[in-house]
């Protein structure tokens, strides 16, 4: 049996408590992140609906048999960087390369946009995520142990530099939906 995963521009209602409400809850059943992390993606995401800029800032929402399974952000952190923020992707459509594809998505926006580079801040026990970043052509600038949302924690910062197209990039635009083809079947 294969799932459709369809990625849409965020903007439907529901969009911004479920991006909000997935983070919480999936970081506490993973890592034990209290609310603190919660809040801190509350903030993240009421920035960016209290200022709409479409030529400078997007997301995207995965949506796989009728529910949001996932989520990226590209964001202004100044006029010439932009930052990928609050990547997520429900364990039932993990292994599927969504997470891949939200990243994508996002970098391709990025360089149309007319950016110079690209960041993004995690932390060290997203393994699966920091894979994803290296293969889309991040690279790992800084590390820096911290304790945030009651563990210990190294915090990274990635950066990449948008001067070309990327390679095999067939991404559309922000304001076309996407559909990736995933195998049924959950992956831890």
């Amino acid at each position: 049996m294969r799932s459709e995963v369809t990625i849409r521009p965020l903007g439907e209602p529901g969009d911004l408590g479920w991006v909000v409400m997935a983070h919480g809850e999936l970081y506490f059943e993973e890592f034990g992140w209290d609310t603190i992390f919660e809040a801190l993606v509350a903030r993240i995401v009421a920035e960016y609906a209290a200022s709409p800029e479409p030529d400078r800032q997007a997301a995207w929402i995965a949506v796989m048999e009728g529910r949001r399974v996932g989520c990226v952000f590209c964001c202004a952190k100044d006029e010439e960087t932009a930052q990928l923020r609050l990547l997520l992707t429900d364990p039932s459509a993990r292994g599927k390369g969504l997470g891949s594809e939200l990243v994508r998505r996002c970098v391709h926006f990025a360089l149309q946009a007319g950016y110079e580079r690209m960041v993004l801040w995690t932390n060290d026990v997203l393994i699966a995520a920091a894979r994803i970043y290296l293969a889309a052509g991040f690279s790992l600038v800084e590390e820096e142990p911290h304790h945030s949302f009651g563990a210990d924690l190294v915090g990274q910062v990635y950066e990449m530099e948008l001067t070309a197209p990327l390679p095999g990039a067939k991404v559309p635009s922000n304001s076309a939906g996407g559909k990736v083809e995933a195998a049924g079947g959950s992956v831890p």
